[in-house]
């Protein structure tokens, strides 16, 4: 995740491509939601399980939190690209990087999303709902980044990005309000 969130930001400032920043800030906070919930998951160890549902709601507004942060920058960048009418440049490393992460992403979620339901987690599925976020997202930037490579529409990166957002606001809302995911 870290080389992730690096090599993307770090392409997408480059290239001035939105879907490679959303995709990096992505991964800095699937780490930070990771390191929630490994909190979350040491309090249950050492208090026992009453206290760990306090952690767990936390956690969970936590998590839904951040993919809150998120949507609203990729709207607001998004809105801000389409409006000044400038688009990406093409990206090797960042399209490599995004290209990994679809098949890694969705064996990571898929992991989580096993694991969420062993021990009824709504914390650890918020996360897993992350890393299926990221899977979305990197096929955002991939598809974004090679249609603006063949076609070289100026607006392929706004629009691209926007077509994330429903997702992002959607598992967001189930992780704040702490509904029923079908793991608890």
């Amino acid at each position: 995740m870290t080389v992730e969130a690096v090599v993307a930001i770090a392409a997408g400032v480059t290239a001035g491509s939105l879907v490679l920043v959303a995709f990096g800030l992505d991964s800095v906070i699937e780490l930070a939601s990771a390191g929630v919930l490994m909190w979350r998951l040491s309090v249950e160890l050492r208090h026992g399980q009453k206290f760990s549902e306090r952690a767990e709601r936390v956690a969970s507004r936590v998590g839904g939190g951040l993919l809150f942060l998120l949507a609203a920058y990729v709207t607001a960048a998004a809105v801000w690209q389409l409006w000044r009418g400038t688009g990406e440049k093409f990206s090797w490393p960042g399209f490599i990087v995004a290209l990994i992460a679809i098949p890694a992403m969705r064996y990571l979620a898929q992991r989580k999303i096993a694991i969420a339901e062993k021990i009824g987690s709504r914390a650890l599925r918020a996360d897993a709902m992350e890393a299926v976020t990221c899977g979305w997202l990197s096929l955002v930037v991939v598809v974004s980044l090679a249609a603006q490579w063949l076609v070289g529409a100026w607006w392929i990166d706004g629009v691209g990005s926007l077509a994330i957002v429903y997702f992002l606001v959607k598992e967001g809302r189930e992780a704040w309000s702490g509904d029923e995911c079908g793991c608890c």
